[in-house]
């Protein structure tokens, strides 16, 4: 009988009842160049998980997130990801950062057969048809950022070929540049690749090859698309106006708004970003909770559109958990995910996940840098 009560002690111990926590993974820079934005999509993420482990975590186990400092560089992002397939004890990756990094880190996701979620970036290689099972996003793709970039450029009365680009030179260039380029074919440019195109070494901030190829345009540009990271961006941007004062400059949501804003100072103003989240200060049931939570739980940081995805992406995520059962493993949280179909979080429109639908939001909120604050984008009022 002492034998047999040992032995069912044992087993509730090892039972997934009886776990503690459900860990999972955020592979992101934490150091380096590209460090606010790992750090700022950490500190969304957290924010969520502490709000849920304060009302008791999900069926009693608390939530945790483990970091692994990649710093925006694909072999460490690659050698750290496969130490967190091998760590049974983690369950999934949630809010990694980046294109390059994805480039090399979405096929191990795949062989391990473990969870990519709400990654930090909108590269169509997270987006494929049919999807990757193991590769569930939370945002609009980099091609639907572009998309409304070119719809609100010629609304504004921009012609196509006063349009140029300036591009990281890698994966994460590409995508934004492809989105950009399949928008004006949809709307009848057959001219679209010979549009000016500048480009810069990822981890670098040498723009002026890229620079000097758009100013030996024979189209002088009145509005450059960049797609970059916010020091090379901000140095593009400032060194541009010296020659280009009336051009417009649109950024996708990766630059990181408020690092971008705070490198140009009273040069950023009239520079567009396009978000993939609603306004900081908006009105709705997800934003003013991310706020409250995020001034309980995020120390002396201040709200930023990155660390609000983080926080958005989260609380999808813990409503796949849900779903997955009271004793969720790899499988069964790919699975509550999928499961979800369209789920209200508080936004203006339900967010939808299913096995054909891996992506949940499509929206894009444009914003202008108006006196130091990020303002929805007016098209029309634009140019003169």
């Amino acid at each position: 009988m002492r034998r047999l009560k040992i032995c069912l002690l044992m087993a509730l111990l090892v039972s997934p009842l009886a776990q503690a926590e459900l860990k999972f993974a955020i592979v992101a820079p934490q150091t380096g160049g590209a460090a606010l934005m790992g750090i700022e999509m950490q500190q969304g993420i957290s924010t969520y998980f502490a709000e849920v482990n304060a009302q008791g975590g999900v069926n009693g186990q608390s939530l945790t997130l483990v970091p692994f400092d990649d710093q925006y560089h694909p072999l460490m992002a690659a050698q750290h990801t496969r130490e967190v397939a091998a760590d049974a004890s983690i369950l999934a990756s949630i809010g990694n950062v980046g294109t390059p990094t994805a480039a090399v880190t979405v096929p191990i996701h795949d062989d391990e057969q473990m969870l990519l979620f709400g990654a930090f970036t909108g590269a169509g290689l997270l987006r494929r048809s049919p999807p990757d099972r193991y590769v569930i996003n939370y945002r609009a793709s980099y091609a639907e950022e572009t998309a409304t970039m070119i719809s609100g450029l010629l609304e504004a009365g921009i012609e196509p070929e006063e349009i140029a680009f300036f591009t990281q030179n890698d994966s994460f260039g590409d995508a934004g540049y492809n989105g950009a380029i399949n928008a004006l074919k949809a709307q009848g440019v057959t001219s679209a690749e010979h549009l000016a195109h500048g480009r810069f070494t990822r981890g670098t901030r040498n723009i002026h090859q890229g620079l000097a190829a758009i100013l030996q345009a024979p189209v002088t540009p009145r509005a450059i698309i960049i797609v970059g990271t916010f020091g090379p961006a901000a140095d593009f941007i400032r060194e541009a106006r010296e020659d280009l004062p009336d051009t417009l400059f649109l950024n996708v949501s990766f630059v990181g708004s408020q690092a971008l804003l705070n490198e140009l100072g009273d040069k950023a103003e009239g520079v567009i970003v396009t978000q993939v989240v609603p306004p900081l200060d908006s009105a709705l049931p997800a934003v003013e909770s991310y706020r409250a939570a995020f001034a309980r739980h995020a120390g002396n940081a201040e709200p930023s559109f990155i660390s609000l995805e983080g926080y958005l992406a989260a609380k999808l995520f813990v409503e796949g958990i849900k779903a997955a059962g009271t004793a969720p493993d790899r499988e069964s949280i790919v699975d509550g995910l999928l499961s979800l179909e369209d789920i209200d979080i508080g936004l203006d429109a339900p967010l939808t996940l299913s096995a054909d639908q891996h992506q949940a939001s499509h929206s894009v909120w444009p914003t202008i840098i108006r006196s130091g604050r990020f303002e929805p984008v007016d098209w029309t009022a634009l140019t003169p």
